[in-house]
């Protein structure tokens, strides 16, 4: 199972980093995977002929641009021998908005059917599982929604990604990305 990548605009999103990937998707000779394009964004590749296509610092970049945006904080922690940059949350708000909205998205306005479901929602669902924060979002649950949220998003998650891209409208990415994450 391997998605591949294929560029369709390159118009400028006005996002530096989206930009910056977009110009990279666009330099190659060949489509790449999303299982390669993952490995290079994030700069976890070693392959040398790839190496141009990677973004920089992308971690530090997007830390950056989350703490411009009131997300996040930059604070030095004291690590016994080291100090090291932490970007803690700063905005609890938009923390919780973020929770609850997965939270209902699973309770209140399950659709049972991810070709109804909101793809912004379908996403952070996916990124939730792909980060191991997903059983943290539905802790606050009680007991019996935290079952019925985990057992939900388990079923929707081990759904088979290439057949749900085939069905899909507009969520491709969305489920190649999570046929990357599960290898």
């Amino acid at each position: 199972l391997s998605f591949q990548v294929l560029l369709k605009s390159d118009a400028p999103t006005g996002d530096v980093l989206l930009d910056e990937t977009l110009r990279h998707i666009k330099a190659t000779e060949v489509a790449e995977t999303v299982q390669t394009w993952i490995e290079l964004l994030t700069g976890e590749t070693w392959n040398p002929f790839k190496l141009q296509y990677q973004l920089r610092n992308v971690r530090e970049r997007v830390a950056k641009a989350l703490v411009e945006k009131g997300i996040l904080t930059t604070e030095k922690q004291n690590f016994l021998l080291f100090d090291m940059t932490t970007h803690p949350v700063s905005n609890g708000t938009e923390k919780q908005r973020l929770v609850r909205r997965l939270q209902e998205s699973v309770l209140e306005r399950w659709v049972n059917d991810p070709l109804r479901m909101d793809r912004r929602t379908l996403a952070l669902l996916v990124l939730a599982h792909s980060s191991d924060v997903l059983e943290n979002v539905f802790a606050s649950l009680a007991d019996d929604k935290y079952d019925v949220a985990m057992n939900r998003t388990k079923d929707l998650l081990e759904m088979d990604p290439e057949v749900e891209a085939a069905k899909a409208r507009g969520t491709e990415m969305v489920w190649a990305v999570l046929a990357a994450f599960n290898k």
